[in-house]
């Protein structure tokens, strides 16, 4: 995992070695990013580069560095198994030049490297060869199969329940100042895949007829595109963007409205993170997992992608018709069995052992 950088595919990272390491007898992670060295088992070996500053290089830097300590790895040791949960093509190059078993985790749709011929070619070719390939919803593994021939094994992201609820209750930054309005969160990094201008959007619409009070978290980019949208359609009083935070669960505890606007993605992480703590849900109707974590409709609200009129509608409903949204939310509450983390973090070790 040359770049982490503290999101969903990273608190799963951190999960699954934690967990193979107390079932397997040497786990190794290979990065630049040292930073986040305490949130793994000090039983795993950290293989890294001395100094600090190559974390503070694009992740294209990054995924060159870290192919070079892994080149280093193998030729000291042939007998070992290459999981890779960043820079899949890159690992598998090397695994098939060296005869090294390998599994690849892809951790977002198809759709965002599908859209590029020559991508699409690569990505079709190369993730054939490899040994296993896993993804982390049905929907995933259905899109695989269809645009890729590619025949993926599915793992639901494992989810700590207790941990996230324990976390919620540690003090935070208060991010709201009146609990009398309509609080609405959205959480994720500043990027074309999240889409946070359909989220101000939205909201734009909503403002004058429901008294709403939004906050953004995280870091990217494109803060400053969204920072101007709010300013400019003078946003400031309604919506509040915070920096990227370690623990987001006593602020997700907070709201009432949880709000995803990306355009695709793997199985968010945040949208179990939020059921858990038991906070009604509108997502856009991306590929792929909103529409599998929330049942097809039946345990939250779907939008078009991009589409912030319709959006700014499910607002709408959910304010008028909150009692029967929270039955759709019962009902996400109890389809989260799906993603015990002891039931999921098994099926990991399985999926290791099984090419071994």
């Amino acid at each position: 995992m040359p770049s982490i950088e503290g999101g969903g595919v990273e608190k799963n990272l951190f999960l699954v070695s934690n967990f193979l390491i107390k079932k397997i007898d040497k786990v190794s992670i290979i990065t630049i990013s040292k930073k986040y060295k305490k949130k793994f088992s000090s039983n795993i070996e950290f293989i890294t580069l001395s100094s600090t500053i190559w974390d503070k290089l694009s992740r294209r830097f990054k995924y060159f560095l870290s192919i070079i300590l892994l080149v280093k790895e193998i030729l000291k040791d042939r007998k070992i198994t290459v999981f890779a949960f960043q820079a899949n093509i890159y690992c598998i190059i090397v695994c098939k030049l060296f005869f090294i078993r390998i599994i690849t985790r892809s951790n977002s749709a198809p759709i965002g490297w599908s859209q590029n011929p020559l991508k699409r070619l690569i990505f079709k070719f190369f993730l054939n060869l490899s040994d296993k390939v896993m993804v982390n919803s049905i929907q995933f593994k259905k899109e695989l199969k269809k645009e890729f021939n590619v025949n993926a094994i599915y793992i639901y992201n494992p989810l700590n329940f207790d941990e996230i609820k324990h976390q919620s209750k540690l003090k935070s930054t208060k991010i709201y100042s009146n609990t009398k309005k309509l609080r609405i969160l959205n959480i994720g990094r500043f990027t074309e895949q999240k889409d946070q201008i359909t989220f101000l959007r939205a909201l734009n619409l909503v403002k004058d007829h429901i008294k709403i009070e939004a906050v953004i978290i995280g870091r990217g980019l494109l803060k400053k595109e969204l920072i101007n949208y709010i300013n400019k359609n003078h946003l400031n009083r309604f919506i509040k963007i915070y920096d990227f935070v370690n623990n987001p669960y006593p602020l997700i505890k907070q709201t009432e409205l949880f709000i995803l606007s990306s355009k695709y993605e793997g199985l968010p992480n945040v949208l179990l993170e939020a059921l858990t703590l038991k906070k009604f849900v509108i997502s856009s109707n991306c590929s792929t997992g909103p529409k599998e974590i929330l049942l097809n409709g039946k345990g939250g609200l779907l939008f078009k992608v991009g589409d912030y009129k319709q959006l700014a509608k499910k607002i709408n409903y959910y304010h008028q018709n909150k009692k029967l949204c929270h039955k759709l939310l019962d009902n996400s509450i109890k389809g989260l069995k799906r993603f015990d983390y002891i039931k999921n973090l098994n099926k990991y070790l399985l999926l290791v052992k099984s090419i071994n």
